[in-house]
């Protein structure tokens, strides 16, 4: 089932979606919204697959909200007015109701919706899974982020940062993070021995350590990441290893 969400300020517009949604029996109402204050407060304790945002409303529109949302879901823009089409393609909606539209309309966009979940579906967050361990040739992984599957080799992630239940991958290089729906247990899972976590939000690669710093790692002039207490131990035992000469 693709769990969705239906957004609109009016009443009757709102009404006719939701009732849309049920005649789709790959379709699951997971919560209607009258504003996209409202929907924002939805998520941010609960996610969906999908989101039927209608553009024109007050206080903040859907174009707004879906683009303040870190890693939107799949998108449906439904409005009145046709100029908005271009611009919801450039957000990369899957695509875009023009009121009035009729249950066949609907279907037609919902089947979109259902074949862009299923493609996103075939591969797992970290591409085809396999119990053969990594070797120095085979140093990457598959992370899917926004609607793209990336490759992304092991030894150029810098580190890793958990936000609910994204992650940020700070890549060698680059300015911008990659962001994945995925849990830390499961990353921390799949790295090789040269990562380890510091802190319930940070993994770190070991390898990119510039400064120890009381209880925090420099990993550049810019980013110092904290040690937590459950895990400061463990990071010792580590320094221990490798450190040489007194202290």
């Amino acid at each position: 089932m693709i769990r969705c969400l239906a957004i609109d300020d009016e009443p009757l517009a709102l009404q006719q979606l939701v009732a849309y949604i049920s005649k789709m029996p790959f379709l699951e109402l997971a919560a209607q919204c009258q504003s996209a204050l409202e929907a924002r407060a939805f998520l941010e304790h609960d996610t969906v697959d999908a989101i039927f945002c209608d553009i024109n409303m007050p206080d903040l529109n859907g174009m707004d909200f879906v683009k303040s949302l870190v890693v939107p879901p799949l998108i449906v823009f439904t409005t009145a007015y046709s100029e908005y089409a271009v611009e919801g393609f450039r957000v990369n909606a899957v695509d875009y109701l023009l009121k009035p539209f009729g249950l066949q309309e609907f279907q037609r966009t919902a089947n979109r919706v259902r074949e862009r979940f299923e493609m996103k579906g075939n591969v797992s967050a970290f591409g085809p899974v396999t119990s053969t361990p990594l070797t120095p040739q085979d140093d990457t992984i598959f992370l899917k982020t926004d609607y793209r599957i990336v490759k992304v080799c092991l030894s150029d992630i810098r580190y890793i940062e958990g936000m609910s239940e994204y992650l940020k991958i700070w890549i060698e290089g680059e300015s911008k993070p990659i962001i994945t729906l995925l849990s830390m247990k499961k990353m921390e899972e799949r790295l090789p021995d040269f990562f380890m976590r510091i802190h319930r939000s940070y993994i770190v690669n070991l390898t990119k350590i510039q400064e120890v710093n009381k209880n925090r790692v420099l990993m550049d002039a810019d980013t110092y990441l904290p040690v937590g207490e459950l895990y400061k131990d463990a990071f010792q035992n580590y320094l221990d290893t490798r450190f040489i000469g007194k202290l």
